[in-house]
């Protein structure tokens, strides 16, 4: 039984934030995703914003990314039991969600909590679900960087360090943009762009810790 931490004014929106593409049907959930996607980035940026007010931008990114990462909204949405009231089709109804689907379903509802009664209930659902998640990043020193996580994780997994290779780099000195990708145990991973090379590192390695996180149990 899913327990949502809001009452929904109109049970549609919740229901069509529950409906999944995989149904193909008229109506799915994937527009709720994307404005879920956006109220939360908002939500969750304010709050670290406010709780730490000494801490720099880059070290906000890093938090929020863990936040609002497919692993944390995966494990909040099973929480909530979003998996036992999502309506899903084909061959995602013969086995358990991945992260992806948990993590987009979350997000759907939070869109649909948006529609239903605007932010302030929205920055209430969030935070409830995902506090214990904030409490984790409250301090800096307890939270891998992107690359300190892939680093740990191929050391581990791989007995091998992840390469980072620049593919491009674009525009005037004062406004360069840096391609790169994170190569590691003969393997590529999505290539990510940064204003900077440590930015670009930061989220090419994001970007591989998405992948390896899909490949393994929720």
């Amino acid at each position: 039984m899913a327990t949502i931490p809001h009452t929904f004014a109109q049970p549609d929106l919740l229901e069509l934030a529950l409906t999944h593409a995989s149904l193909k049907r008229s109506e799915d959930n994937e527009r709720m995703e994307f404005l879920g996607d956006a109220a939360l980035d908002l939500v969750i940026a304010e709050e670290l914003y406010r709780r730490h007010p000494d801490l720099p931008e880059g070290d906000l990114t890093e938090m929020k990314a863990g936040v609002v990462s497919r692993r944390t909204l995966a494990k909040a949405a099973h929480g909530m039991g979003l998996e036992e009231v999502a309506q899903v089709g084909g061959g995602l109804q013969q086995r358990a969600l991945s992260r992806a689907v948990l993590a987009n379903l979350y997000e759907a509802v939070l869109g649909a909590v948006y529609l239903d009664a605007g932010l302030d209930a929205t920055r209430t659902f969030a935070l409830t679900t995902l506090d214990k998640y904030l409490e984790a990043v409250q301090s800096k020193e307890s939270t891998l960087s992107p690359k300190q996580a892939l680093q740990e994780f191929c050391q581990g997994q791989w007995s091998c360090l992840p390469e980072y290779v620049e593919l491009e780099a674009r525009g005037p000195s004062h406004a360069r943009a840096f391609l790169v990708r994170v190569q590691a145990a003969g393997e590529s991973f999505p290539s990510a762009w940064g204003r900077t090379l440590k930015e670009a590192e930061h989220w090419a390695a994001s970007e591989a810790l998405l992948v390896l996180e899909e490949r393994s149990p929720a």
